[in-house]
């Protein structure tokens, strides 16, 4: 990690690249919204306004309403054409690999054991916190087909921003969550023995290719071990009170037509209600892949 902001032992990268980012940082969800004439084509101009605001914050909300606002191609085009096609398949996707996040009545399906496909509010975390070092979760996309009656915001950060008010409070925080050992999910049983098997790994860690920082965090307290030293504890109780107060939460609801592109980033849900005419139906993209923005012209 030399001369990266992410070294513990270089104080003076990490002020410069602070100070810059908190500047920068959007204090209002407005500030990140791109209208777009058709994701599925983007032009030079509306790259860079992508890439304008996935610099200052790793996130980018995108605008295009007066287009077909369930129609699945939009989210898969405009991803590919920001870097993202390593799309994570799991077992609750749909057969093109976005997952259709919506309440679900079906018992046979299984979606309604899990929080994202119910009514329910889902606690801070990043997609794929459960996943093995070799299949992070490093781009997030999610477009709203249809909102709800009412509820449904999501709480958005930038990881970036949550390592930042960590390490200003207590660098050795950083560290402790930078253990290997630090979060560790526990193996999760199904009928058949073990669907997925336990997986330990650090909070903040540090691409050692690129040099960027990637964030596997959930604040659910239930099917979650951290590792029991004093140090750790006190670093992810530290963290949960940040991500109570950070000034620097954005808050966003996204409406048809709208969606969110991130560097998987940290984000809640709130509980909402739905109507026979607002059904809340969201397409989420889970990628291996970060943003990319190729050179375009001007």
């Amino acid at each position: 990690m030399a001369n990266s902001p992410f070294d513990l032992a270089c104080e003076t990268d990490y002020r410069a690249w602070r100070d810059a980012r908190l500047a920068a940082y959007p204090r209002n969800i407005d500030e990140l919204v791109v209208p777009l004439v058709n994701p599925r084509h983007l032009t030079p101009d509306e790259f860079g306004a992508l890439e304008s605001r996935c610099i200052r914050a790793n996130m980018v909300v995108y605008s295009a309403p007066h287009l077909p606002a369930a129609d699945k191609s939009l989210p898969h085009q405009l991803a590919r054409q920001l870097g993202l096609s390593r799309l994570e398949g799991n077992y609750l996707a749909d057969e093109d690999g976005l997952s259709s996040i919506t309440p679900s009545d079906d018992l046979n399906s299984g979606r309604g054991e899990f929080i994202p496909y119910t009514h329910k509010p889902i606690n801070w975390h990043t997609d794929g916190y459960y996943n093995t070092s070799d299949r992070r979760i490093l781009g997030m996309t999610l477009h709203c087909a249809q909102d709800a009656e009412a509820g449904g915001e999501n709480m958005l950060l930038d990881h970036e921003i949550a390592y930042i008010q960590l390490r200003d409070t207590n660098p050795d925080y950083v560290a402790a969550l930078m253990q290997p050992d630090a979060m560790t999910i526990p193996a999760r049983m199904d009928d058949d023995n073990i669907a997925r098997a336990e997986q330990s790994g650090p909070v903040f860690s540090v691409d050692p290719a690129q040099g960027f920082l990637t964030m596997r965090y959930t604040a659910r307290t239930r099917s979650i071990v951290w590792k029991n030293d004093a140090i750790t504890q006190t670093a992810v109780k530290t963290l949960a009170d940040i991500l109570a107060s950070s000034e620097y939460i954005l808050s966003a609801r996204l409406t048809p037509g709208m969606g969110l592109i991130c560097n998987n980033v940290l984000h809640t849900r709130s509980g909402f209600s739905d109507s026979p005419e607002h059904r809340r139906l969201l397409y989420r993209g889970r990628y291996y892949d970060r943003l990319a923005f190729p050179a375009h012209d001007t």
